[in-house]
């Protein structure tokens, strides 16, 4: 007994030594040697892994640089310019300065907040509300307000405003990275320009019923009526099923199209108030006419 122990030991010993010795070959021939360059691209990157760029982190973010030694078509959006900067000194190639964005919300909920007409008791997640229910007002393109971008950004740049029940968006949190409008069914969450000065102009709807229809939902929703494009003088504004759309890379926010619209639906953000006109001053009253007498003629009698 004991020796046959002692063979079936030496025999599993020598099966176990062959295929470490296999093992061993198979990993020299099929072993991929990793170049030292990704883990410092990595370790300058911010690490947040919120996929703003494409790629599924920060690591593969880092892979895809060094593969294509450059660093064309891919931008860290919370890195910004100081980390591609940082980046294209360590794979020696230059850098375009990209212009800065910032997630807009293109929705005004509380504006139809007179207009609901249901009330939704069920699982707070604007993806399984959007595959069951249309909203409370009635939109079928309006924000559902239960914080799925809210949920999706890392970098507490955006939250819901209890009195409105819409997403605000911190400008001075947000880094473009994409991730609430990736996380909104209703893609009401759109990345733009900031603009010259922090300032931009954009229609702030995304309802695509006809005027008449999309008026049951929200009161300051657009009808493309179309009056906004024929006044752009940069043809920025293009009005296609029954919504008006401004496209960020051509407009000069002149607002035109924001005095132009009938239903004060194109928002721009951080312009100075108008000026006030000075009230015309009253009219002086004309000067009362003063009859002057005429002096009688006196007949001389010679």
């Amino acid at each position: 007994m004991t020796q046959d122990i002692l063979i079936a030991v030496v025999v599993l010993g020598a099966i176990g030594a062959l295929f470490a010795v296999v093992l061993y070959f198979v990993a020299q021939k099929f072993k991929v040697v990793e170049d030292p360059l990704i883990d410092e691209v990595a370790e300058v990157l911010p690490g947040a892994n919120c996929g703003g760029c494409g790629k599924a982190g920060c690591r593969a973010f880092a892979e895809a640089c060094v593969a294509q030694h450059s660093l064309e078509g891919l931008r860290c959006a919370p890195g910004g310019d100081a980390v591609a900067a940082k980046i294209a000194t360590l794979l020696g190639c230059a850098v375009e300065q990209g212009e800065p964005l910032v997630a807009v919300v293109r929705c005004n909920p509380s504006n139809c907040g007179e207009k609901r007409r249901s009330n939704y008791d069920g699982l707070q997640s604007c993806a399984f509300q959007n595959t069951v229910y249309t909203g409370e007002s009635g939109c079928p393109f309006g924000c559902l307000g239960c914080g799925d971008c809210v949920a999706a950004c890392q970098f507490g740049a955006i939250h819901i405003d209890p009195a409105t029940g819409t997403p605000v968006v911190d400008e001075e949190k947000c880094t473009a990275c994409g991730a609430c409008a990736k996380a909104c069914p209703r893609r009401i969450i759109e990345l733009r320009r900031k603009g010259r000065n922090n300032r931009r102009v954009y229609v702030s709807c995304m309802n695509k019923e006809k005027g008449a229809v999309a008026m049951k939902s929200c009161d300051n929703a657009c009808i493309g009526c179309g009056k906004c494009e024929k006044v752009c003088p940069v043809s920025a504004i293009t009005v296609e099923g029954n919504l008006a759309y401004i496209d960020h890379t051509k407009c000069i926010a002149c607002r035109k199209c924001v005095v132009e619209c009938p239903k004060k639906v194109i928002h721009d953000v951080n312009f100075p108030a108008p000026a006030k006109k000075p009230e015309p001053k009253p009219a002086e009253p004309a000067p009362e006419k003063v009859e002057i007498p005429v002096a009688e003629k006196v007949e001389v009698k010679n």
